[in-house]
């Protein structure tokens, strides 16, 4: 449901931005992307399923290159899942290294951020609950928050 007007969102206490996705850099080694490209979706069954293990929420975008953005509760959760022997993750990972890691025809990375108070703003304009909008708790925008330097200094 699209909220109207101007939105900014807060979250209690420091959190972790996760950005990762995959490319299809040769899209016809279907044989080789496709085991890529299908372990996200298991893993993030499993992370909705079990809320403590951290995620808060996600967006996701497909193409050639596939982007998720990930909300984490803390980057200690989120290496925790990374290294779990019983999570969809490692398997997935080593599968990845073993059998298409050397090989050029998907190519997969991460980037990780961690956000304290004061080191985050956002806006949303007529939208529905969105990225750390839907992860936190969305406010009307006010006066007091009006640009981006407010938003940064009420944190």
């Amino acid at each position: 449901m699209v909220k109207n007007g101007r939105m900014t969102a807060t979250l209690d206490g420091d959190f972790v931005v996760f950005m990762i996705g995959m490319r299809f850099n040769k899209l016809w080694a279907i044989h080789d992307w496709l085991p890529v490209f299908l372990a996200m979706p298991k893993m993030l069954v499993e992370l909705y399923s079990h809320k403590d293990l951290g995620l808060l929420h996600h967006e996701m975008w497909i193409g050639r290159t596939v982007l998720l953005v990930q909300y984490w509760r803390s980057k200690e959760h989120l290496l925790e899942y990374a290294k779990s022997k019983e999570s969809h993750h490692l398997p997935a990972w080593q599968a990845f290294n073993k059998t298409v890691g050397s090989k050029n025809s998907v190519g997969i990375w991460h980037e990780t951020y961690h956000a304290s108070n004061g080191t985050y703003e956002n806006i949303y304009t007529n939208m529905p609950p969105f990225g750390l909008g839907k992860a936190g708790r969305l406010e009307g925008v006010g006066k007091a928050r009006e640009t981006a330097q407010q938003r940064f200094e009420r944190l």
